[in-house]
């Protein structure tokens, strides 16, 4: 196992082609800063406040990591996740969420997803789940 330092990442992920980020969250200002973040490393980033808004784009199946809320109004992140299992649309997801505890982060994990983290999403956890993502 490669132990990763900090800032090494976001490094790594600046060097690598640009990766096809899609954001799932249905607070604008955690879209924008995540966007923002993302772009600021050269990522190609779109954002969408719903799971359906994700699903009718043609994002859906140009996306190498998908940062999805859990608690959406309307289709959760679970239910987005369960949904693409089931079309075998193996899309790396990075979930993020305010309410967070152990049983959850299992749960995600055990769905296959890379990571869960804590909102404020801190960067360079954000960025080794991203790694991770890219590399899965």
């Amino acid at each position: 196992m490669k132990i990763v330092k900090q800032g090494d990442a976001e490094a790594a992920l600046a060097h690598a082609p640009p990766p096809r980020i899609s954001i799932v969250d249905d607070d604008a200002s955690i879209r924008e800063a995540l966007k923002s973040l993302m772009r600021s490393v050269r990522f190609d980033v779109e954002a969408f406040g719903s799971a359906e808004e994700f699903l009718a784009s043609e994002r859906l199946h140009e996306t190498t990591c998908l940062i999805l809320d859990l608690y959406l109004p309307g289709m959760t992140g679970f239910e987005l996740q369960n949904r693409l299992n089931i079309a075998q649309c193996w899309i790396p997801i990075i979930f993020i969420t305010a309410h967070a505890d152990e049983a959850t982060r299992q749960r995600a994990l055990k769905a296959g997803a890379i990571d869960l983290l804590s909102k404020p999403v801190r960067r360079e956890p954000l960025f080794k789940a991203i790694q991770s993502a890219i590399q899965s």
